[in-house]
């Protein structure tokens, strides 16, 4: 199955949370938080403005970008797990 988000809307997939700590703490799976940061998938062709034209959107397919903490909904395909969201739920793009 093939998701296409509408309009200003993404698909993303969350990067794997931390298995340990800064100071070398393994963490078992209960105590792992959900990481706010993931890899875009797809994305829609844009927000459509009062004008009626389409404003394309700043994020691209493979940005890797930092996410609010209860953003999106969470979906399954194929028994892979994603987030759908709005292209204002993004707080930026993690540049290396």
């Amino acid at each position: 199955m093939r998701i296409k988000p509408l309009n200003d809307r993404i698909l993303v997939k969350r990067l794997e949370a931390e298995g340990k700590t800064k100071g070398g703490i393994l963490l078992p799976e209960t105590a792992k938080e959900k990481p706010k940061e993931g890899e875009v998938i797809a994305v829609g062709p844009g927000k459509i403005l009062e004008s009626g034209k389409r404003q394309s959107l700043e994020l691209k397919k493979g940005d890797k970008i930092i996410f609010e903490s209860y953003a999106g909904t969470e979906i399954k395909v194929d028994g892979k797990e994603y987030l759908l969201m709005k292209e204002d739920d993004v707080l930026g793009i993690i540049e290396k």
